[in-house]
């Protein structure tokens, strides 16, 4: 009689983690042990930097939108008060957008966020 050899879902799971794996150096694209580890380290890291992601754009965005707005006069802060306060409901992705793609634009908005201020 055959040993059972698990079958379908098994062999389903065993491929997914071999896919995952499909790159990787030397034994951890081919030892199994070795293969599960890695990609387990690896979907962990994925993770991880899925959420780091998110910080490190709205960051950029924060480093243009300051810069744009030190060259009309007013800090980041400043200006982000400002949209605050003139009721300007534009994100830090637009406004970034903005300032790199259409500087007359952002400069028309910080001029008008700036108005009414005073």
């Amino acid at each position: 009689m055959p040993r059972a050899r698990r079958g379908f879902k098994a062999r389903r799971r065993r491929n997914r983690i071999r896919a995952h794996a499909k790159g990787f150096r030397g034994g951890r694209s081919k030892l199994w042990k070795a293969m599960v580890d890695a990609v387990h380290h690896a979907w962990r890291f994925a993770t991880q930097h899925r959420r780091k992601r998110k910080r490190d754009f709205r960051e950029l965005w924060i480093v243009r939108i300051n810069a744009a707005a030190r060259l009309n006069g007013v800090s980041y802060s400043k200006l982000q008060g400002a949209l605050k306060r003139a009721q300007i409901g534009l994100d830090r992705k637009i406004l970034a957008d903005l300032a790199i793609s259409d500087p007359a634009v952002f400069t028309k908005i910080v001029n008008q966020a700036q108005a009414a201020r005073a």
